[in-house]
């Protein structure tokens, strides 16, 4: 389904026992689009983004992938959750940041990130490790393949992150909060990659507390408060002149 968008979320709901952390969230995101959301914490914006590969199952509504369910499959009117093996399958096309780098201690960088493609899609050692060497040039590691986790800053950890989420070749890419465990003189590093990757054409979701790199780079910014989308739009509008007090509430603090 070519003219299906990237990601659509309808109505989206997930709770974590009483809480309930979305409440219909809705909400489309087009091919080589960057979407940005902010807003407090606690307002559903990282379970959000886990529901989209589906690490968390949604309790209502409906997620799409390029017009693929996410998680699920329909038959008839009755959704059937996948099994762990075919949403891992599904996973494979969408790749994570997340806040903790989460590579692996033991294995070096270029290990880090020629590990998946070679057990998941079977790519042999040669062809996974040229790859990775491209990668680590484009995010500017290209002499640290041989460097462990251990002896790397966590601006280059992240950047060794998002080539290794790179190396499956996603058609997705999704950030979750990617510098807010850095030092701040290590925040522009990670942000310039970023950039990149959008300029590239990358369709990327961005859960972010950078307001300007959310200005600059997002096609569409998103404030959530409490699992709801409170007000959406383009960045520069919605940031100089929010619509909502809950929005005008939270930008008075963080900008």
């Amino acid at each position: 389904m070519t003219g299906a968008p990237m990601v659509l979320a309808e109505k989206v709901s997930k709770n974590f026992g009483t809480n309930k952390v979305l409440r219909g969230i809705s909400l489309e995101v087009a091919r080589g689009e960057v979407l940005c959301i902010v807003g407090p914490s606690g307002s559903g914006k990282s379970t959000f983004l886990r529901c989209i590969n589906h690490l968390e199952r949604v309790d209502g509504g409906r997620l799409s992938v390029e017009g693929q369910l996410v998680g699920y499959r329909q038959k008839g009117e009755k959704l059937y959750e996948l099994k762990l093996s075919e949403a891992a399958h599904q996973r494979q096309d969408i790749g994570m940041v997340f806040q903790r780098f989460n590579l692996f201690p033991h294995l070096t960088a270029l290990e880090n990130i020629t590990l998946a493609p070679m057990r998941v899609k079977k790519q042999s050692k040669a062809a996974a490790t040229a790859r990775a060497m491209e990668l680590l040039e484009r995010v500017g590691l290209e002499d640290k393949g041989d460097a462990y986790p251990a002896h790397l800053s966590g601006g280059q950890q992240q950047r060794v992150a998002i080539a290794r989420a790179l190396a499956m070749d996603p058609k997705l890419m999704l950030f979750d909060e990617p510098t807010s465990a850095l030092d701040p003189e290590l925040v522009g590093e990670v942000l310039d990659v970023m950039k990149g990757l959008a300029k590239s054409g990358m369709t990327m979701i961005v859960v972010t507390h950078e307001m300007g790199f959310a200005r600059e780079v997002a096609d569409t910014l998103v404030f959530m408060d409490e699992g709801v989308v409170v007000e959406a739009g383009p960045p520069r509008q919605l940031l100089s002149n929010p619509q909502h007090e809950r929005t005008k509430a939270f930008l008075s603090k963080v900008l």
